[in-house]
């Protein structure tokens, strides 16, 4: 009898499921299969393997990060509080199954997972990315760069520690993320002062 496949996000939801209750690292794809009522083909469709699985989970939270966007009051903040409630929404997304996310997070982190890994790297600077379209940061040049690189640096060190954050909506997460980004803008609003001092003391940018 053909068993007409259930959607990717039914198949994902499934999974969640499973993995809560068995650990990440634990069930098979047979058993998703089974708890989805399709054949392996039907995971094989949407899914070429548990760590798209993963994948599709992260989007999900892009996803709700995005939505802010659709916000008049987000944009109404400023730059700073734009790109903490961006990270904090994506973390937030998460807290119903914080579980399970840490649970993903050790197993791509297992020696020999090189390859889980280095979709890894490709996963923080899409998200990054989004977080820094969202939030409106520079998109030139190489504070275009600079930016990057810092936000990055906060978002990794924001995220290892909301993993283990108990505290009540995250907010030891929030201060946290919040202390991480002042940093970077005080150290941007310092070296365009800086930059600005040279440029202006600078003989050769001077017109005669």
């Amino acid at each position: 009898m053909n068993i007409s496949a259930p959607s990717a996000q039914t198949i994902l939801d499934h999974a969640i499921q499973l993995a809560l209750r068995e650990g990440w690292e634990d069930f098979s794809l047979v058993e998703l299969a089974k708890l989805a009522n399709c054949p392996l083909t039907g995971i094989k469709m949407h899914f070429r393997s548990k760590d798209d699985l993963a994948e599709a989970l992260f989007d999900r939270a892009d996803l709700a990060m995005l939505q802010l966007a659709e916000d008049e009051t987000f944009h109404a903040q400023n730059l700073q509080q734009r790109t903490i409630n961006c990270i904090m929404c994506w973390f937030n997304f998460f807290t119903p199954i914080k579980p399970l996310v840490k649970d993903i997070m050790l197993y791509k982190l297992e020696p020999g997972h090189f390859h889980l890994q280095a979709h890894g790297v490709t996963r923080v600077s899409r998200t990054v990315q989004w977080f820094r379209e969202v939030s409106g940061r520079p998109h030139q040049g190489f504070s275009k760069v600079a930016d990057e690189i810092a936000l990055t640096s906060a978002y990794l060190a924001s995220f290892s520690f909301y993993l283990i954050d108990e505290s009540k909506d995250n907010a030891n997460t929030r201060a946290l993320l919040n202390g991480l980004v002042k940093r970077i803008h005080r150290t941007q609003d310092f070296l365009s002062m800086k930059f600005s001092l040279a440029k202006t003391n600078n003989p050769l940018s001077k017109k005669e």
